[in-house]
């Protein structure tokens, strides 16, 4: 993948939720009766200004995309005239200034609830919860998990596929204790499993928590029989036809399906003899890979599908969707649960259960983004709502400059009876910005030693 690949999907993501997050305390603002001056995308200089309706709001696009605001009428900011003092925001009521500053990240937990909504509301294909053979004297192999069974719950939470099954897992296993897996096999045949997550550190240095258990996804054992052959591929051309199945490429025999992807890939433009079984008679015949550039580097292809691919992509794959109520409720579960993890792992960094290896900056970000992005639009759209949950959680936090901070001198405002005072309200924002540089380099720190790690 080009550079742009990740910068354009990054950039995209970056932009929604940052419209998405003022939009919502321009709304409540304007709700509130405030005079809003101006909804910037980006801080800066403004490289690009309009003006539009009645009070004249400047929509300006600045020089630094990393973030947004809305610039409100305020007379702690600039003299306001006396006819337009009560749409000063510092004229409002605290319960509305409570209001226009926490719709900003609760913008961003209704947008990621509207994402889930959409998606399960359409439908949308997943790997299902099947496990393959257990990786050796590991955690699932003392569980007695088997190859090809199927997760039905986990402690008695109902699992439909391999994302949700990794979810619980993830849940869990900050608890480090032992959990009940409820698993099905092909003989309909249901077993509950005990697997200990006693050994299971949840850190992006480490391995996914489900390699770290020894789980290993369903892999089907496919034969090496073709399928639909391309019209004019190099299969085709070399006289390879629907049903062949291929014994050996060159020197070696072929045990499956995986086997002859792996020859063909690592021979573009290279001339191979493909010995097949036709009919019970064996035939031999030379074929020549395509070159096709794939991830920056050239491989090759035949143009041929493995054959029953639709059935066993049925074994693989589910398509998880529910209707305009329960998608709805799914949506906002999902998106509570996502928020109450990520406000569990922060705490848990802070007294240290947790390893700050955990935190990520723009680098991984815009790396998940271009991943998710070529891996569909259904996947682009979760990394979409996971990013603007998290966006959520972080300007909730009660760190001043943060929407949090601001929220937290408004409660102590209704408890004390009045506003806190200009000298606190500045040394709180020189705490804020710096606590909020330290962060922001500590992730770039981890984004910079993961890129050299990988």
């Amino acid at each position: 993948m080009s550079l742009l690949d990740y910068l354009i999907p990054f950039a995209l993501a970056l932009g929604i939720l940052i419209v998405v997050h003022e939009f919502g305390h321009y709304i409540v603002a304007r709700l509130c009766g405030v005079k809003v001056l101006r909804f910037s995308l980006g801080f800066g200089k403004p490289l690009l200004v309009w003006r539009s309706g009645g009070d004249g709001t400047e929509w300006a696009l600045s020089a630094f995309p990393l973030g947004g605001y809305v610039k409100m009428l305020d007379e702690r900011e600039a003299p306001v005239p006396g006819d337009e003092l009560h749409r000063a925001f510092n004229r409002q009521t605290v319960w509305r200034r409570i209001a226009i500053v926490a719709a900003g990240p609760l913008a961003n937990f209704v947008l990621a609830i509207a994402l889930y909504w959409g998606l399960y509301s359409g439908g949308v294909e997943e790997l299902r919860a099947r496990l393959g053979v257990p990786v050796a004297a590991s955690a699932a192999e003392r569980s007695g998990f088997i190859d090809g069974e199927l997760v039905r719950s986990v402690d008695g939470h109902p699992v439909a596929t391999w994302q949700e099954f990794r979810w619980q897992l993830l849940q869990h296993a900050f608890e480090r204790r032992i959990v009940t897996v409820e698993t099905i096999n092909a003989r309909d045949e249901i077993a509950f499993r005990s697997l200990d997550l006693a050994g299971v550190h949840v850190d992006q240095g480490e391995q996914d928590i489900s390699a770290q258990l020894g789980l290993r996804l369903y892999r089907p054992n496919v034969p090496a029989v073709l399928g639909a052959l391309n019209a004019g591929g190099a299969a085709e051309r070399a006289g390879l036809k629907s049903g062949d199945r291929v014994l050996r490429i060159g020197e070696k025999q072929i045990t499956g399906w995986a086997d002859l992807v792996e020859i063909v890939r690592d021979a573009p433009g290279v001339e191979l003899e493909v010995e097949v079984l036709r009919n019970d008679v064996p035939a031999v015949f030379r074929v020549v890979p395509t070159p096709v550039k794939e991830r920056g580097r050239t491989i090759g292809r035949i143009g041929v599908a493995v054959a029953d691919a639709e059935i066993r992509r049925d074994m693989m794959f589910t398509t998880v969707q529910y209707d305009f109520v329960d998608a709805l409720v799914k949506g906002v579960e999902q998106t509570w649960d996502t928020a109450a993890l990520s406000l569990s792992v922060l705490g848990r960094m802070i007294v240290g259960e947790v390893s700050v290896k955990n935190l990520s900056g723009p680098v991984t970000i815009a790396d998940f983004a271009g991943q998710s992005a070529k891996m569909g639009w259904a996947q682009y759209v979760k990394f979409l709502a996971l990013i603007s949950i998290s966006l959520g959680v972080l300007n909730l936090l009660p760190v001043p400059v943060l929407d949090g901070g601001h929220l937290l001198y408004y409660v102590i405002e209704i408890i004390k009876g009045g506003p806190v005072s200009e000298r606190v309200m500045e040394i709180g924002q020189q705490i804020g910005m710096a606590l909020l540089a330290a962060l922001m380099a500590f992730a770039f720190y981890n984004d910079i030693n993961r890129l050299v790690a990988s």
